[in-house]
């Protein structure tokens, strides 16, 4: 079978593909939904107070680790090698491959759960340094971080389970699991938060609490599927050592994003207090269309790409990548306008509150444009990077990884340090802007680098499809300032008037999008159909 390049997917399995990324999608929908509740419940009842300031620092430490190493370095380097397994091997292979690094990463993972708890201080010192100016703030700190690190060893063990499903195609099932992170949370503050001499407290233990029921909830289907890990210490294992040497490089290219986050913390703490609220739920906005688009496509590509490339399909490899990066062009650019248009709309709709005023709505409203200047390139990036790591390449993504984080520290001095001297009243924007350029370099070296590779190359059609999304932003933008209320106007309405008048603005920019695309040329059998059945 040709590949036919002017049409979104070149195979059958690309049709699989987008069923598979919309399955995935729409249960990540279902936990971003839940997220969102439970943000709006931890602005209303904690605000963006020193309180709230201190548990998202201890909660961000474990959480940058688990994407650091879960989701970013181990999550890239298992996945290839598991599924090379899974293509080359026996059954009895696979399940010890399986048994070794249960036993390998999860002893590994529990000494470090232990030192991070001995260590709580030296942490809070290293990512929020500013506390260290109001002592119960960081007494605060290094309580709620003793809480939740731990959180790093069921949520790894967790990624590790996952990785397994969705190698075998079972990718439902670990997209569902963060709902429990969310549902464990909102308990945490609605519930519990009340019997706390500290309420905040309560939420460092509904993390803890997320972490375990996370892992239990995946073993039943990998029970199913009769690789239930037995785990055995697999230092000397082939496939564990292979792993580990992937992932050593890997750390860093797979999660500059998190890395610029955990540095803009850093900045924040020396601040105005609420700098770190404002840029948390701006930063929780801007990951809804990143985690529903950029992570449900990487998810299933990751396994396809590296049986393609372990089967030898370099022209099928470069048809998944090509589906894949049009597709983010697709849904990242009007995310990113419609996100900005809407920034204070949004804010205001879920989080205005007596705990959550408008001085705060105001300065979330900076942080979240600033961040979605970087949304499409960070779309980008999640795709871009399983092209390499199926091919078991780490050096190159750590090496534009290392690049970009040397970037966003500078940037980030660029940004704040003239906005603190020139007394401007946000100057946590500053970082917001800097992580948004950092994004765009680390894209731009990733897509360059597949390119002089010979790994990747556009089929036709870019050109068209480019001027297709700029034409349906325009007017999607153009709909959105003839109809849309005046930013006054929201803080006066009623919760339910903002609902519905966000939820319509929302409905109307999806719609006259959608209608432009159509109108444009652009046909939705395009996006998911194979040679076959589209001929």
């Amino acid at each position: 079978m040709a590949y036919d390049p002017g049409l979104f997917s070149g195979s059958a399995h690309l049709a699989s593909l987008f069923r598979s990324s919309v399955a995935v999608s729409g249960m990540t929908m279902v936990s971003r939904v839940l997220g969102f509740a439970r943000d709006v419940a931890l602005a209303r009842v904690f605000g963006a107070s020193p309180a709230m300031d201190a548990f998202l620092v201890a909660f961000k430490i474990p959480n940058f680790l688990r994407r650091l190493f879960a989701e970013g370095a181990f999550a890239q380097a298992f996945v290839p090698v598991f599924a090379e397994y899974k293509t080359q091997e026996d059954a009895a292979a696979l399940r010890e491959l399986a048994d070794r690094v249960a036993g390998t990463l999860g002893l590994i993972l529990f000494a470090v759960s232990v030192l991070g708890v001995l260590g709580a201080p030296l942490l809070i010192l290293l990512f929020a340094p500013g506390f260290a100016d109001d002592a119960s703030q960081f007494t605060l700190a290094v309580d709620l971080l003793r809480i939740t690190f731990p959180y790093l060893l069921f949520i790894s063990l967790t990624a590790f389970v996952g990785g397994m499903l969705n190698a075998f195609g079972r990718f439902l099932v670990p997209a569902l699991t963060p709902v429990l992170l969310n549902i464990c949370l909102l308990l945490a503050a609605l519930v519990f938060a009340p019997r706390f001499a500290e309420p905040v407290r309560a939420l460092a233990w509904g993390v803890f609490a997320a972490g375990i029921a996370q892992l239990l909830f995946q073993l039943p289907f990998v029970w199913r599927l009769r690789l239930l890990p037995l785990p055995r210490w697999g230092w000397a294992h082939a496939g564990v050592r292979r792993i580990l040497r992937l992932m050593v490089p890997t750390l860093l290219g797979s999660s500059v994003a998190q890395i610029n986050l955990l540095l803009d913390t850093l900045i924040a703490s020396f601040l105005a207090a609420g700098s770190l609220s404002w840029l948390y739920y701006s930063d929780r906005l801007m990951e809804f269309p990143l985690g529903v688009f950029g992570v449900a496509v990487a998810t299933v590509i990751l396994p396809s790409l590296s049986q393609r490339h372990a089967g030898g399909s370099a022209e099928h490899f470069r048809a998944m990548l090509d589906w894949a990066l049009r597709w983010m062009v697709l849904v990242g650019i009007p995310a990113a306008a419609g996100l900005a248009m809407l920034a204070w709309p949004i804010l205001a709709t879920l989080f205005y509150s007596a705990s959550f005023q408008a001085a705060d709505v105001y300065m979330s409203t900076l942080s979240l444009v600033a961040y979605t200047l970087g949304l499409p390139a960070l779309l980008l990036v999640k795709v871009l990077l399983p092209g390499f790591y199926a091919r078991q390449d780490t050096r190159t993504p750590v090496r534009i990884g290392i690049i970009a984080m040397v970037a966003n520290m500078g940037l980030n001095l660029l940004f704040v340090v003239p906005l603190v001297r020139l007394g401007f009243t946000g100057p946590h924007m500053g970082l917001a802007l800097a992580t948004s350029c950092s994004g765009a370099l680390q894209a731009g070296l990733l897509y360059r680098q597949l390119r002089v590779a010979g790994v990747y190359r556009p089929s036709p059609g870019w050109a068209r499809l480019w001027l297709q999304v700029v034409l349906a932003v325009a007017a999607m933008l153009g709909a959105l300032w003839l109809v849309g209320p005046p930013r006054q106007d929201w803080l006066l309405m009623s919760g339910a008037s903002r609902g519905l008048w966000l939820a319509g603005l929302v409905g109307a920019a999806a719609a006259v999008y959608g209608a432009v695309l159509l109108l444009a040329g652009l046909r939705p059998a395009d996006l998911r159909q194979s040679p076959e059945s589209a001929g």
